[in-house]
C-alpha cells in the first residue's frame, strides 16, 4: 500500500518536493478531520434527540463567552512559529508555555467575575455557572505541550491526528455519557471540558520537550509583535463570524439561538471541513515556498479547484435535503431551523473555497489583510442584521450572513489573492464555473423530481444522496471531457491508488 501511495504521488508532484510532502500531509490531516467530525456530529445528532433548542441556546451564550475572551485575547504563538523559516524552535517553546498558561489563568479569572453580568444581558441567569464551569477550558488549555506546534510545523500529522482525536473521542463519550445518564446542559459543558484535559495530557506522551517556567522578554517580544495582527484577526474574526451569533442570543432568544447555532453547524460543517483540512496543510507548505511565487501560485490554484470540487454539491446537497434530513435525523423539534439551514449551506460554500486565501496571505507575511477585510465585513453586517432579523428572525440573519459574504468578501477576497499571485481574478472565477453548473444541475433536476413525488422524509434521504452523488459525478466527467476542467488528475489519483 505504501508503494502505491508513493507512485501515486509522484504522478500527481514531483518527488521529493514540498508539495508532495503537503499531499502525504493532507492524507493524515484528512483522517484527523473525519474522526473528529464524525464523533462531533454523533454526539450533536445524540444530544439533538435528548436535549430541547433552549437547552442548547444556553450553552450557545456560555460559548459566545468563552470564544469571545479566548479570541480577544489570542497571541497567534503557533502561527508565529509555524511561518519561522528555522525548522528548530525549541528556544521559543518555554516563553510560548509561559504565555499560554499566563493567558489562561487571565481569561478563568475574567470569565468567573463577568459570568452574572454576561447572563443577565442575555436575559438568561442560568447561563452563570455554565459560564464559570467553562472558564476552566483555555486554563487546562495552557498547560499543554509547546512542541505540539512541530505537527504542523514539521508536517508531521500522524502525532496531530492522536492530539486531536483523543480529544474528540472523550468528548463524545462524555457528552453522550452524561445526557443519557442526566439530559442535562451540564452534558454539553463536561464534554467541551473533556476535550482538553484530554488533549493536553497526551501532548506530554507525543513528544519528549518538558516545558519550564523560565521565559525570555525577547522571544515574547518577537512573537507577540508577529501576533498582534493574529490577535487583531481573531477579534474581528470573532466579530464577523459570532456577531450574529450574540445578536441573536441577545435580540430574539436563546431557544432562537439553539436553532440558529444547529443549522449553522450543520450546513457550514462539510464543506468546510474539506477546506480546514487544506488550510491546516498549506499553510506551512506555502510559507516554506513563500519565494517561489510560482510555484505558490500553482500550489493555491490546484488547492481553490479540488476545494471548489467538494464544496459545491455539499452545499446544494445540503440545500436540498435539509428538509428531509431534520425531522429524519434530528427530531420533529427541530424543523423551525430548516430555511436557515438552506440559506447558511452557501455561507458554508462561500467560506470554503476562499479559506485557502487567508493562508496565503499569512505564510506571505500579511496577516494584516485579514485584520482590514474583516472590518469591511464587520461594517455590513452592522449594517444589515438588525433590519433582516427584524422582519425574518433567524432566516433573516441567514440572509444577512450569506449575503455579505457573496458580495462584497467574496470578490475582495478574490481579487487580493489574485493580486498577490500576480495572475487574475477570472484564473479563479473559472475554478468555480464548472463545478457550479454540474452542482446546481444536480439540484435542479433533484428538486423537480422531489416536487413530482409524496415520498417520506425517510424515503427521500435515502434516495436524494446517492441520486445527487451519482448526477454530480456523471456531470462532472462530461464537463471534464468537453471543455478540459482539469478535475480528471483526481479521477486518475483515485484509479490508480486502488490498482
Amino acid at each position: 500500500m505504501s508503494g502505491r501511495l508513493d507512485r501515486l504521488l509522484e504522478w500527481i508532484v514531483p518527488s521529493g518536493s514540498v508539495l508532495q510532502r503537503t499531499v502525504k500531509s493532507g492524507i493524515w490531516v484528512g483522517i484527523t478531520k473525519v474522526a473528529m467530525r464524525s464523533s462531533q456530529l454523533i454526539m450533536l445528532v445524540v444530544l439533538a434527540r435528548l436535549l430541547s433548542p433552549a437547552q442548547f441556546g444556553l450553552m450557545g451564550i456560555s460559548l459566545l463567552m468563552l470564544s469571545g475572551t479566548r479570541k480577544f485575547s489570542r497571541f497567534g504563538l503557533d502561527a508565529a512559529l509555524i511561518q519561522k523559516k528555522e525548522s528548530n524552535v525549541d528556544s521559543y517553546l518555554n516563553t510560548t508555555w509561559c504565555l499560554e498558561f499566563g493567558r489562561g489563568l487571565l481569561l478563568f479569572g475574567f470569565l468567573f467575575a463577568a459570568a452574572p453580568f454576561a447572563a443577565s444581558m442575555f436575559g438568561e441567569p442560568d447561563a452563570a455557572p455554565l459560564i464559570r464551569t467553562l472558564g476552566l477550558v483555555p486554563l487546562i488549555h495552557g498547560l499543554r505541550n509547546p512542541a505540539v506546534v512541530y505537527f504542523e510545523k514539521d508536517l508531521a500529522f500522524h502525532k496531530s491526528f492522536l492530539y486531536k482525536a483523543s480529544g474528540g473521542l472523550t468528548q463524545l463519550v462524555v457528552g453522550v455519557g452524561y445526557a443519557l445518564y442526566s439530559p442535562t446542559v451540564w452534558a454539553l459543558v463536561f464534554a467541551s471540558l473533556a476535550k482538553p484535559a484530554t488533549r493536553t495530557t497526551v501532548s506530554y506522551f507525543l513528544d519528549d520537550f518538558r516545558p519550564r517556567p523560565f521565559p525570555k522578554l525577547g522571544a515574547a517580544k518577537e512573537l507577540i509583535q508577529f501576533g498582534k495582527w493574529m490577535t487583531g484577526s481573531s477579534i474581528l474574526g470573532f466579530i464577523s463570524s459570532e456577531g450574529d451569533d450574540a445578536f441573536v442570543g441577545w435580540f430574539l432568544s436563546a431557544t432562537a439561538l439553539g436553532f440558529y447555532q444547529y443549522a449553522y453547524r450543520m450546513a457550514d460543517m462539510p464543506a468546510t471541513q474539506l477546506s480546514g483540512v487544506l488550510s491546516q496543510v498549506t499553510f506551512p507548505a506555502y510559507s516554506a515556498l513563500q519565494r517561489d511565487l510560482g510555484e505558490v501560485r500553482q500550489a493555491v490554484i490546484q488547492t481553490t479547484r479540488l476545494t471548489a470540487f467538494f464544496a459545491f454539491p455539499m452545499a446544494f446537497g445540503i440545500a436540498l435535503v435539509a428538509p428531509s434530513f431534520v425531522p429524519v435525523v434530528l427530531g420533529e423539534q427541530w424543523l423551525p431551523m430548516v430555511t436557515a439551514m438552506q440559506i447558511l449551506a452557501f455561507f458554508g460554500l462561500f467560506h470554503a473555497v476562499t479559506r485557502n486565501f487567508g493562508e496565503l496571505w499569512k505564510s506571505q507575511g500579511r496577516p494584516d489583510l485579514q485584520v482590514k477585510l474583516g472590518l469591511v465585513r464587520i461594517a455590513c453586517l452592522a449594517l444589515t442584521i438588525w433590519p433582516a432579523a427584524t422582519l425574518w428572525g433567524i432566516e433573516g440573519v441567514a440572509l444577512a450572513v450569506t449575503g455579505i459574504y457573496l458580495c462584497p468578501m467574496l470578490p475582495l477576497d478574490v481579487h487580493i489573492t489574485a493580486k498577490m499571485l500576480e495572475t487574475t481574478s477570472g484564473r479563479f472565477y473559472r475554478e468555480f464555473l464548472y463545478p457550479l453548473v454540474a452542482a446546481a444541475t444536480m439540484f435542479g433536476s433533484l428538486w423537480y423530481v422531489r416536487s413530482m413525488t409524496e415520498w417520506s422524509a425517510l424515503v427521500e434521504l435515502a434516495v436524494l444522496i446517492p441520486a445527487g452523488a451519482v448526477i454530480y459525478a456523471a456531470l462532472s466527467l462530461l464537463l471534464e471531457r468537453q471543455f478540459e476542467w482539469g478535475i480528471g488528475r483526481i479521477f486518475g489519483m483515485v484509479v490508480r491508488g486502488i490498482k
